[in-house]
């Protein structure tokens, strides 16, 4: 497989590729990240391939604006819904009850980890492509890319497009806040803080 990078402009040729079932590497707001359509099944068990993950390792959805998550997410809690309008586009991860129309693939189990990136070029794929199913671009194990040729290097051969925004802010992942009980609970720190959380449900 030949592997182009071209400019995060080429948004028509990166939804030729989704939607075709194939892979497309982008910039956000962390780092290059790796994606496939949300509800095309075998489009993220390649990821999968592509990385090297671990299958028993669930994959993040993206989306480009918060009327998208009643797609991808049932039931969504007050408390998620009050992070989202606080912190969206931003470093928090929620994870929410999932939609039972999302494949397997995404999560075995009934929940689902969902986020809006503050990066221009990902969000204008992401309202273009509709969500995606978005892990780092990199093999699994090996550092997260912060420019196209890092995503390059590791995934030549195995993904046929990558979008090159430059270089990604890079640094810590977002914190990652399951939603799904009475309070919120952190189980990745990340740039925003359970302080921060709890205040914001004030």
């Amino acid at each position: 497989m030949k592997t182009e990078i071209v400019p995060t402009t080429e948004i028509r040729h990166a939804l030729e590729i989704l939607q075709s079932g194939g892979l497309v590497a982008f910039p956000t707001d962390t780092v290059y990240g790796l994606g496939a359509l949300a509800f095309d099944n075998t489009a993220i068990e390649s990821i999968y391939k592509a990385k090297d993950r671990p299958i028993e390792k669930a994959i993040p959805i993206l989306i480009g604006d918060l009327s998208d998550l009643d797609k991808v997410a049932d039931d969504i809690p007050n408390m998620a819904l009050c992070f989202a309008s606080r912190f969206w586009p931003g470093p928090l991860t929620c994870i929410l009850p999932k939609k039972q129309t999302l494949p397997l693939a995404i999560s075995a189990t009934s929940t689902v980890a969902v986020r809006i990136p503050d990066h221009a070029d990902a969000r204008a794929l992401l309202r273009a492509a509709g969500a995606m199913a978005v892990t780092s671009a990199n093999i699994s194990g090996q550092p997260s890319p912060s420019t196209a040729q890092e995503v390059y290097d590791q995934l030549n051969g195995r993904i046929p497009l990558i979008l090159d925004g430059g270089k990604t802010r890079g640094g810590v992942p977002s914190t990652l806040v399951d939603c799904t009980g009475e309070k919120p609970v952190v189980l990745r720190e990340g740039p925003i803080s359970l302080d921060e959380l709890l205040a914001a449900l004030k």
